[in-house]
């Protein structure tokens, strides 16, 4: 199911968007939903490296960190 918004622009970003439209990216839609779940993301990214930064618990890591090590 998807919503039909409105959406202003600042004529740079709308440029922009409409660059990406050009070099066959995709639809105007599809590029502003890209870049929203990118920005929800880092938004969630954030929160997580917050909430694990007040915990000061980083042990839960230590594997992740020996499986994804380039020198493993």
């Amino acid at each position: 199911m998807s919503v039909q918004i409105t959406v202003r622009l600042p004529d740079e970003l709308a440029a922009y968007v409409d660059e990406l439209v050009r070099a066959g990216n995709g639809p105007r839609a599809a590029i502003v939903c890209d870049a929203l779940s990118l920005y929800q993301q880092h938004r969630r990214a954030e929160e997580d490296a917050r909430i694990l930064e007040e915990s000061g618990d980083y042990d839960d890591f230590d594997d992740l960190v020996k499986f994804a090590a380039l020198d493993a």
